[in-house]
């Protein structure tokens, strides 16, 4: 990906900001955290470090925006974790070229550090207001994924099969449309749960009718809808 440069207006906000030093230095202190924390793979954190998160929301929430938080983003949806986006990430395994498919493309950061992992993103919003502003505003940073609006329940079976996919909102069941969108020997990762609290699953394709379930850590996601806004 092109690296980021000069200013933009924020998808949350409507402001201008841009990616100084002081940010970046901001955004490097927070990867180092992340690394202390768990084992992620070099290559999601060094993906993170070129995405400048303090441009997905308010300005006055800078400081914050390089702490390991979530935001809210409106249409009652979230700016993950970054601990969460780089555990998720991890977990998908990405090879340059990788053909994934996002449910839930929200402020559109997570989608972003795909890309700069070389992946093809593919991405499905269901809410039409985060929708309409992500996908006029990540191209603005030099980000082009495929947008679509519609149900992250059913995929896009038009566009199937995918090395991977991503549902980065809880789900209160594996949804078996995902589950067939899959390539043999790709991989799922999804939060399941229908409470507050969500396990996530690492789901590999070993055969045409097969699937090998891992499960991993709980997290606490936004619930996953169904039928569009």
């Amino acid at each position: 990906m092109h690296p980021f440069k000069g200013f933009l207006c924020t998808s949350m906000s409507k402001s201008v900001q841009e990616d100084t030093l002081k940010h970046q230095g901001m955004r490097r202190k927070m990867i180092e955290e992340l690394g202390r924390k768990d084992r992620f793979d070099p290559l999601v954190l060094e993906a993170m470090m070129k995405v400048p998160r303090h441009v997905f929301l308010d300005p006055i929430f800078v400081q914050q925006a390089y702490s390991d938080t979530a935001f809210q983003i409106g249409a009652q949806q979230t700016i993950s974790h970054p601990s969460t986006v780089a555990y998720q990430t991890t977990q998908l395994n990405i090879k340059r070229g990788d053909k994934i498919l996002e449910i839930g493309t929200g402020s559109g950061y997570q989608t972003c550090v795909l890309l700069e992992l070389g992946a093809k993103v593919f991405t499905i919003e269901r809410q039409r207001e985060l929708y309409d502003v992500t996908s006029a505003f990540l191209p603005m940073m030099g980000y082009k994924p495929k947008f679509y609006y519609g149900d992250g329940y059913k995929g896009l079976p038009t566009f199937a099969p995918f090395d991977k996919i991503l549902v980065t909102c809880g789900a209160p069941f594996v949804p078996e449309d995902l589950l067939q969108q899959l390539k043999v020997g790709g991989v799922l990762v999804i939060p399941v749960g229908e409470g507050k609290v969500q396990l996530m699953k690492r789901i590999t394709r070993t055969g045409e009718q097969t699937f090998e379930t891992e499960e991993l850590k709980q997290f606490s996601f936004v619930p996953m809808l169904s039928s569009k806004a």
